[in-house]
Parts: structure tokens; C-alpha cells; sequence
């Protein structure tokens, strides 16, 4: 059996240093080193040296092709690599790219003669096209540079930090008996927007704490600065007391010392079993309370500073219950505020459409009110809706 074993292994051995076999090992290895430069390359972790030799390649190429039938093919088509390079390429190997297309303009102006005689020869518009291209390419390059990360990755970074954002401003699910929707639209139609909510059900689940928040400023302009403020706020929500949590919220925005750096916030601690509710206000519009009995919608308002403008500064709550049927409403400054309307104008407004969803109930009506009341304002708009089943 030995022998047989070893027998075996010599006749595998033998196989293995086949020419073949050899050959299909180096194709493999090749194989998979340019997939893993290509890996890295979008991760931003490799070289750009596959990008940088295909575009090499093709523009001796063009060149060829444009000498050989110059109607078909312009000198003008040695812009596609100039682009595809500022997309691709780091601004160094993008030098080395630019040298090789000017290369390839030199020697097309000289094969096809003075444009004067040729129409389709190299004119000085051709040269000026290209290098338009070559600088804005370049710029383009610099800033991924500058950013640390290749193009598709830059895109997709966007798209993880906006997902992100969306699953922070999700409500926690609550008991039977409680309804709870938000809606959220930025300013311009942007996917960024600096309003934000962070919740959570605090207390054994028993209390849900919910924080508004209004950071200054705009669309992509505040999405940075909702992005870095709701990160925080979630991790302070839960873990100080309520009372504690907007003094917390305001010492953090002081120490960013951002030029901007104020934000309006209201925050709900809403005891689930009971319906009674505390409501913290750092200079933000009031919440609105509608009374099943009466049918009327009640401001709650309480006092208390915007967040990020001094230190040591106090916030007092408003108390109030939601009874079945109440419902309590939330909302940012640009829903109810503009620059022909004051607060108090959208704020009847905001009631009036509200009144016709009293009979049907609230399920589905935030997305709706903000169509209603503020479709075309340039301002991130916000609405959120606690309603305590009948």
C-alpha cells in the first residue's frame, strides 16, 4: 500500500510540472492579482495602474484610427480618455495621461497636414477642447484626492451615510393602543436634509423618548453637521435623564464651536402606560395637542434656549396626558414658517388641514400634511405624529 501511495504521488508530482500545468498556475495567479488590484483600487487601498495602462492604450489608438479616417474619427475623441482619466486616475498619473494625448495631438496635426487644407484636421478649437477637459479632469482628480476615495466609492459613501440618517430617524415600534408616523422632506428635493429625529424606548420599554431637531442652516449645507449631532444625540438619549439630556445636547454643540452651530430641538418622554408626557423645548416651535373631547388642538409650549449659544443654559418642561383619541404633534420651523407667513399663520393652517383627518384617523397623514401645507417651501420640513388609539 506504501508503495502504491508513493507511486501516486510522483505520478501527481509529474502532472503538476507539466508545461500545461504551469500554465494554467501563472494564468490563475495573473488572474487573480488583477482582480485584486481592481478590488483595492475602489476601495481606495491599490494602485491605479490597470486605469492608468488601458487608458495608455488607447490613445495611440484613437490616434491611429484618426490619422487612417479622421471624418469618423475627430482628433476631438481624445477627450473620452482625458474624461475617463479624471474619473479613474490619481492626479500624478493623470500628468503622465495628459503627456501621452498631447503626444498623440502633436502627431495627428503633423500626419493630417495644416487645417487650413484639411477640414478635418487638428484645429485650434480641437486643442482648446481637450485641454478644457485635461483641466476640469484634473480638478476632479484633485478633489477625490483630497477626499481619499475613488470615484464609485465616493458615491456609494454618500449613499451609506443618507441610508444611515434615515435608519437613525426611524420610531422604535410601540404597544397596542399607539399609532406613531414621521415625515421627512429636504430642502430642493435633496436625499440630505438637516432635520433629524433619534428615539427610544427608555425605562424597560415603558417610556418613549423622541428628540426633533432643527440644525441650522439647509439641505447638503446641515446634512453634515444632522449627520454628526444625531450620531451624539442617539448615544446621549437613554443614558442621562430626561431633564439632563438637552443641557448635554447644548455643551456638545459648544465644544464643536462650529461658525454656524445652533439647532432648535424639542423632546418628548412619553410614559407609554399611563399617557402623561414631559415636553422639553430648546427654542423650537410647540408642540400641538389635539383633545378628543373638545376637538380642539392645544399649543405646548415650554421654555427654553436655542442649543449652541451659551453655556449654563436651562430648559423647563411642559407637562401634559394624551387620553384615547388625543393625538400630539411635532414639526420643524419649516413647515409652519416662511418668509410671507409668520409661525402663527402656519400654525392655523397646519390645525386646519389636520382637522380633516380627526374623523378617519392619522394613519398616513404626516407625508400628506407636509404636501398640504409646505410642498414648495425651500426649507427642510418635518412631522411627527404621537396618536393614542380611542
Amino acid at each position: 500500500m506504501a508503495v502504491r501511495r508513493d507511486g501516486r504521488a510522483r505520478e501527481q508530482r509529474a502532472e503538476a510540472e507539466t508545461f500545461p500545468a504551469r500554465l494554467r498556475m501563472r494564468v490563475h495567479r495573473v488572474r487573480t492579482a488583477v482582480r485584486k488590484s481592481g478590488v483595492d483600487y475602489f476601495r481606495g487601498d491599490g494602485s491605479d495602474w490597470i486605469a492608468l495602462a488601458g487608458l495608455l492604450l488607447m490613445v495611440p489608438l484613437i490616434a491611429c484610427f484618426t490619422i487612417l479616417n479622421p471624418v469618423w474619427c475627430s482628433p476631438a475623441v481624445l477627450v473620452l480618455p482625458i474624461v475617463a482619466g479624471g474619473l479613474l486616475l490619481r492626479p500624478a498619473s493623470l500628468l503622465g495621461l495628459y503627456a501621452a494625448a498631447a503626444t498623440a495631438l502633436i502627431v495627428e496635426s503633423y500626419q493630417l497636414g495644416p487645417y487650413e487644407q484639411h477640414p478635418a484636421a487638428v484645429t485650434p478649437g480641437t486643442v482648446l477642447t481637450v485641454a478644457a477637459c485635461g483641466f476640469f479632469g484634473l480638478l476632479i482628480a484633485q478633489f477625490r484626492s483630497r477626499v481619499g476615495v475613488p470615484w464609485r466609492r465616493g458615491g456609494t459613501m454618500l449613499f451609506d451615510l443618507r441610508e444611515r440618517i434615515r435608519t437613525q430617524s426611524r420610531l422604535p415600534k410601540l404597544p397596542v393602543g399607539w399609532h406613531r408616523e414621521m415625515a421627512l422632506r429636504p430642502a430642493g428635493g435633496q436625499s440630505f436634509s438637516g432635520d433629524f429625529v433619534v428615539a427610544a424606548r427608555t425605562n424597560n420599554g415603558r417610556t418613549l423618548e423622541v428628540v426633533l431637531t432643527d440644525v441650522s442652516g439647509k439641505g447638503m449645507d446641515a446634512a453634515s453637521r444632522a449627520l454628526l449631532l444625531a450620531g451624539a444625540f442617539s448615544g446621549l438619549l437613554g443614558s442621562l435623564p430626561p431633564h439632563a439630556f438637552l443641557p448635554a445636547a447644548n455643551g456638545y454643540l459648544l465644544r464643536q464651536d462650529w461658525d454656524e452651530g445652533f439647532a432648535t430641538s424639542i423632546h418628548l418622554v412619553l410614559d407609554l402606560e399611563s399617557g402623561d408626557y414631559e415636553l422639553y423645548s430648546a427654542g423650537h416651535p410647540p408642540g400641538l395637542q389635539l383633545s378628543a373631547g373638545t376637538g380642539r388642538w392645544e399649543e405646548k409650549a415650554a421654555e427654553g434656549p436655542l442649543l449652541g449659544v451659551y453655556d449654563g443654559a436651562e430648559f423647563d418642561a411642559t407637562k401634559g396626558s394624551l387620553r384615547p383619541g388625543d393625538v400630539l404633534m411635532l414639526f420643524t420651523d419649516g413647515l409652519v414658517e416662511t418668509s410671507d407667513r409668520d409661525i402663527a399663520e402656519g400654525i392655523d393652517r397646519l390645525t386646519g388641514e389636520a382637522d380633516r383627518y380627526v374623523q378617519g384617523g392619522f394613519h398616513g397623514a404626516a407625508w400628506h400634511l407636509i404636501e398640504a401645507v409646505a410642498k414648495d417651501v425651500n426649507d427642510d420640513r418635518a412631522l411627527l405624529l404621537i396618536c393614542r388609539d380611542a
